[in-house]
C-alpha cells in the first residue's frame, strides 16, 4: 500500500492537505504558547513572555497564509 495518498481515500489531494494541515498545526502552536506566555509572566519573565509572543504571532502569520493559499487554490 503507497503511503501517498492521492485523493481517493480522503478525497482531498495531497498538495491540499498539507496546507490544511500547516494551517492547523499553525492555530494549535499559537494556543499552546498562550500558555507559555502565561506561564513565563506567572514567573515574571518579561524577557521569555516577549519571545513566546513574537512566536504565537508568527504561527498567526503562518495561518493566515495558508488559509489564503488555500482559498485561492479552491475557488
Amino acid at each position: 500500500m503507497s503511503t501517498t495518498e492521492m485523493g481517493q481515500v480522503t478525497g482531498t489531494k495531497d498538495k491540499n492537505y498539507n496546507i490544511i494541515w500547516f494551517a492547523e498545526a499553525c492555530l494549535s502552536n499559537a494556543l499552546r504558547l498562550e500558555s507559555y506566555i502565561q506561564d513565563a509572566e506567572r514567573d515574571g519573565d518579561r524577557e521569555l513572555a516577549g519571545f513566546f509572543r513574537r512566536a504565537q504571532n508568527e504561527s498567526r502569520k503562518g495561518a493566515e497564509q495558508a488559509k489564503e493559499l488555500l482559498k485561492q487554490r479552491l475557488d
